[in-house]
């Protein structure tokens, strides 16, 4: 495996050049997490190395609607301007998949006097990660992220169901890491690691998770932004791989009413830049009080960060009581039923697992927003509460019920909008407004049956 981390665009040609690589994806995440971007030939890439798109691009929601007026246009300029996109040798991925040799990048977006867009998802990312750089901390991740197999459904008013696997039968029970269950798409799966291999993704474990055809994959642990890069890619890669087994991949939080949610779970710590200890460990392997601080950022700043951790108006069926998601800001050790865990593991090693991001949320974007507040509490020195030893879900709800209701509480904490930037909350939200407008115009087969005759 070649080590891009330091690839300059002279090391970019030559990668492409041994892989005979005859045109490239040239890919932006815009806010929901979709390649937005062109395809060019290698020819054009090489002569231009980036292109130009419009501001907006970036900044569509996943109805693809822009707002009409209002703050959204305080940050996006009214006259549609180009943003230039600047590629970054070290996202250099393979296709495997296409049928010539094609490569895919990823680029970061710049206004025309070469500042970064602010409200790009990995410009959100790199600022936050620039914030802990000029503190000597270098934060480290390591994601989990489940998602469920489903039928082929090209109906939106039919509900999803798993599909069936090598015995010719769908799942009809839960099958938490069940081997038999995963070896009955092992086609699928065999796909899957071969395309991993060849895009160079650092994906480790593959297990069945609770629900019927929920699987999780787990990735090593590594820097922020090249592992949201590695999530991006995978999901876009796992959605192509089971098209092509006659299947649907999804990332919804909540596809099927009656099954688990999907979640996004994020291991994070963060170590000195200079020396490598972890700063969660004291010396003689006691946690420190950084480590106690992150946890006190991520209590006092989830909640508000909720409409960046779960996303849509589906994101918040997951986070129910009896749906083994978390409903609040309760942390402890080894504890699954909180939404701040702390895993067993050596000093170290030592790490913060936060429960509450769900699978549908951006990479770029939940990566930034629980480093946010973990960067918070360290920064304002915050007290956690005291550790949550018995079972979380027989305590009060502490996080927004609704899409609405998490967009007021990330509008009035100032603090986050500092950190991650005005002109991203400002974008953000406005696009979310839209959405869950767009949402409120559908009437759910729910009200007209019981309310149709009844009211």
């Amino acid at each position: 495996m070649v080590d891009k981390n330091n690839f300059s665009f002279s090391d970019l040609e030559q990668w492409l050049n041994d892989r005979r690589v005859t045109e490239i994806e040239c890919l932006v995440p815009d806010l929901t997490g979709v390649a937005r971007g062109k395809i060019l030939p290698r020819e054009k890439f090489t002569e231009d190395r980036g292109m130009r798109l419009p501001e907006a691009i970036v900044a569509i929601g996943v109805t693809g609607e822009f707002p009409d007026e209002g703050p959204y246009y305080d940050v996006i300029h009214a006259t549609d301007r180009d943003m230039h996109l600047r590629p970054d040798p070290s996202t250099v991925r393979i296709v495997p998949w296409a049928v010539d040799p094609t490569a895919q990048v990823i680029h970061d977006c710049f206004d025309r006097d070469g500042n970064m867009i602010p409200y790009a998802p990995r410009s959100v990312l790199r600022r936050i990660c620039d914030l802990y750089a000029a503190e000597g901390w270098n934060p480290v991740v390591a994601p989990e992220l489940e998602f469920y197999l489903v039928e082929r459904n090209s109906d939106p008013n039919t509900p999803l169901r798993p599909p069936k696997g090598r015995s010719g039968r769908a799942e009809t029970s839960r099958q938490a890491y069940s081997i038999d269950a995963v070896n009955e798409f092992d086609p699928l799966f065999e796909d899957i690691y071969a395309y991993c291999e060849q895009m160079e993704l650092n994906v480790d474990t593959l297990i069945h998770e609770v629900g019927a055809g929920q699987m999780e994959i787990n990735f090593f642990h590594d820097h922020p932004l090249g592992l949201a890069d590695e999530v991006f890619f995978f999901k876009r890669t796992i959605r192509e791989t089971a098209l092509r087994h006659e299947m649907y991949a999804t990332f919804m939080a909540k596809p099927m009413a009656n099954e688990p949610g999907s979640a996004m779970h994020v291991h994070q710590s963060v170590v000195h830049s200079g020396s490598g200890q972890n700063i969660f460990s004291n010396p003689d392997g006691t946690p420190s009080k950084e480590f106690y601080w992150y946890i006190g950022g991520l209590q006092k700043y989830t909640p508000a960060a909720m409409a960046l951790f779960a996303p849509y108006v589906n994101s918040y069926r997951r986070l129910a009581r009896s749906m083994s998601a978390p409903i609040n800001i309760q942390w402890g050790t080894d504890n699954r039923t909180v939404g701040i865990r702390s895993p067993v593991a050596t000093p170290s090693a030592r790490r913060i697992e936060n429960r509450v991001i769900g699978a549908d949320a951006n990479p770029y974007v939940a990566l930034a927003a629980t480093l946010a507040c973990g960067y918070l509490g360290m920064k304002n020195r915050i007290e956690p509460s005291p550790e949550c030893k018995g079972d979380a879900y027989l305590s009060e709800y502490q996080l927004p019920r609704s899409l609405s209701e998490a967009l007021g509480w990330l509008s009035d904490e100032k603090d986050l909008h500092d950190v991650l930037g005005k002109e991203f909350i400002t974008v953000y939200s406005e696009i979310k407004e839209i959405e869950h407008d767009e949402f409120m115009k559908v009437i759910s087969p729910w009200e007209r049956e019981h309310l149709l005759l009844h009211v």
